[in-house]
């Protein structure tokens, strides 16, 4: 009897709901190229410089078009997200003080639940604060921002919605391709708490917007529309990238998909979603538009249109690669690409001069080209992405772990 209590006991403290923070440790690595020292370095010196500027006024950094932004803009986590990965890379005391300040800003937008973006500003500074420190208070505000994220969804659609209905859209259930990222802080949120229902509604919207977001090719549309009775499709829209929908590319929207399956395969197990990213990643990188640096165009689908370039989605894409390149067979070609990527980001067509740029890091991302919004400049998501992208790279390099308690969630199968 005591053995059989004893067991119980056992299996209540390997449940989701017993697990602790999933800390990624302060970066430990042995070879640290040049061009990646020269980087971060330079990124040091922009966000010291930036940092400044958000205590001054206690808002954060968006782009050099829109300057600083209050804590409610979908971008406005990014920066201290970037803190904190510099912290990871240089471990020091000052730059986890600067990361833990800028955080603090956003600690209101937990119950923020106007629209779907309220993963992208809190799991980029809560949720790496979190996996950095295990602060009990971070696991808090990440619970809360995940059932605020979770009003969102509807059991009729099976699908988070994005914006809200727009008559002059003919918009009544609008989902875009950027909703993926969100489902990192769905996930992260179940396991810190054991709530199923998170990672219930995490993989409804994952499995839907598989299924019905892709084209045949692999390519996808920046918005979807659905009857929100029935959850049936209606159209494909744009707000990003092409107007033309039957055949619109919009590269950071690819790269926000690569990253979700990606991440949704990591957090599940399920081979499926790993199919499902490397099905998107060799159609971008097989893409005949796709420059020879490897830095795409702000739209795959026509590049006569224009070529204005997007840093922001390659140092998504890059990113997203790294990861990839560490489950799939194909790891070595994905590792290749996204080298090549984040190697064209570090150069100095790319990377700013220190005290130039406004102080963001890399020079030519692109916000919304058609609605000439944010254009060939800085964003703090491509900065944010740009420095994920690099750590991701040094810990493959050395051969660690991306995240060491990844074997856990191989044995959570559905």
């Amino acid at each position: 009897m005591k053995k059989i209590i004893l067991l119980l006991i056992l299996i209540l403290l390997c449940h989701p709901a017993g697990i602790q923070a999933q800390s990624v440790h302060p970066l430990q690595v042995k070879e640290i190229p040049a061009w990646v020292a020269n980087a971060f370095t330079v990124a040091q010196k922009q966000s010291e410089a930036m940092y400044k500027e958000v205590m001054k006024d206690n808002l954060l950094p968006r782009s050099i078009q829109r300057g600083m932004v209050p804590q409610t803009d979908w971008t406005a986590g990014f920066f201290p997200g970037t803190l904190w990965y510099l912290y990871t890379y240089n471990h020091k005391e000052v730059w986890k003080k600067r990361a833990q300040a800028a955080t603090a800003l956003m600690e209101g937008e937990q119950n923020n639940a106007f629209d779907h973006d309220i993963g992208f500003k809190m799991y980029s500074c809560y949720g790496n604060g979190y996996l950095l420190t295990g602060d009990k208070a971070y696991r808090h505000i990440l619970f809360r921002s995940a059932k605020t994220l979770a009003s969102r969804y509807s059991y009729k659609t099976g699908l988070i919605m994005s914006w809200e209905p727009d008559e002059s859209r003919d918009w009544l259930f609008p989902v875009i391709i950027d909703n993926m990222i969100n489902l990192e802080l769905l996930m992260e949120a179940y396991k810190m708490s054991g709530d199923t229902t998170l990672r219930h509604i995490a993989i409804s919207h994952a499995d839907k917007t598989m299924k019905y977001h892709y084209r045949k090719d692999m390519s996808c549309p920046h918005v979807v529309d659905y009857e929100p009775e029935t959850g049936a499709m209606r159209k494909y829209d744009w707000n990003n990238g092409s107007d033309d929908t039957t055949r619109s590319t919009w590269s950071r929207g690819q790269s926000w998909g690569l990253y979700g399956y990606t991440m949704m395969y990591r957090e599940t197990g399920n081979k499926k979603y790993l199919r499902h990213a490397e099905q998107i990643a060799d159609f971008l990188l097989s893409h005949p538009n796709m420059p020879e640096d490897m830095i795409p165009y702000w739209d795959y689908s026509d590049p006569k249109r224009s070529t204005m370039r997007d840093a922001s989605a390659a140092a998504i894409m890059a990113s997203a690669l790294m990861e990839l390149s560490t489950y799939s067979v194909q790891g070595k070609a994905y590792f290749a690409a996204g080298e090549k990527q984040l190697k064209s980001l570090a150069s100095p067509t790319y990377l700013a001069k220190p005290g130039t740029h406004k102080n963001f890091i890399l020079m030519h991302a692109t916000g919304n080209f058609l609605r000439n919004s944010e254009l060939d400049g800085g964003l703090s998501y491509a900065d944010y992405y740009f420095m994920e992208g690099m750590l991701r790279y040094l810990r493959v390099l050395n051969g660690q772990d991306l995240y060491p308690y990844r074997s856990f969630h191989k044995d959570m199968r559905f």
